[in-house]
């Protein structure tokens, strides 16, 4: 009975009340689900020299990690994961503006933070791998573990609109599985339905830029790797490093 009291107390005491802070902790958690797993993808790729992962498995890595995300958070914050979900969600009237930018902040803040945990989970890895040094190109880089490059034949307004293209799939293509009006998903089977929507993209549009269809996703890792001894080359645009997958 003393043990079931304290619980029961315990529970209490950490039960959050406020809406938006459940939110932002769902959005927290559900975003470092999907950072986790889809760096991991990589990291195992890159660092076993591709005997223990290739292109394939790294863009299964991305795209499960989807619908891990949506599973773990989808009931509470919608799980969106991504800024330019969440902007697509205000623009159509489904998402308050205000909370906007708060989901951006936790999105890109719990990519930072997963970055970290794939650096931590395959520290002796990254530093066999590199020989000691961590660099944004050659050979031996391993800043794509964390975010996406450029192919080198690539230019910057081609790489512009491989995201638009790439993104804006994407944000039709959960839309139309969102719509009641269409064909009807299973219920429960949503998160799926999304995770081979996001494969289908990444297979079919990887090759340029490595196909992120998400800032937080890029942006949080890449602050990391800046920070990490990786160092600001992280936001150059530099030729040659495009291995980067989603």
């Amino acid at each position: 009975m003393g043990t079931a009291s304290f619980l029961t107390r315990a529970r209490g005491l950490l039960h959050i009340r406020n809406q938006l802070v459940r939110e932002c902790l769902a959005e927290l958690l559900s975003t470092f689900m999907l950072i986790l797993i889809t760096l991991s993808g990589a990291a195992q790729k890159i660092t076993s020299f591709e005997t223990k992962g290739d292109t394939l498995t790294s863009y299964l890595a991305g795209a499960l990690a989807v619908m891990v995300g949506v599973y773990t958070a989808g009931g509470i914050s919608g799980a969106h994961m991504n800024p330019a979900f969440s902007f697509a969600m205000c623009l159509i009237e489904q998402f308050p503006w205000w909370k906007f930018p708060i989901f951006v902040v936790v999105q890109t803040l719990a990519s930072f933070i997963s970055a970290g945990a794939v650096y931590v989970l395959y520290y002796d890895a990254i530093w066999h791998y590199s020989n000691g040094t961590l660099t944004v190109s050659g050979p031996r880089e391993t800043a794509s573990i964390f975010a996406t490059y450029p192919a080198d034949y690539v230019s910057i307004a081609n790489g512009f609109l491989d995201q638009v293209i790439g993104t804006g799939a994407l944000i039709v293509g959960v839309m139309g599985i969102m719509d009641t009006r269409n064909k009807g998903v299973p219920k429960g089977l949503e998160p799926v339905v999304v995770a081979l929507l996001v494969l289908s993209i990444e297979v079919s549009m990887g090759s340029n830029c490595g196909c992120p269809l998400n800032p937080a996703r890029d942006i949080g890792p890449r602050l990391f790797t800046y920070v990490a001894g990786w160092g600001p080359e992280v936001f150059r645009w530099v030729e040659g490093r495009g291995r980067g997958g989603d």
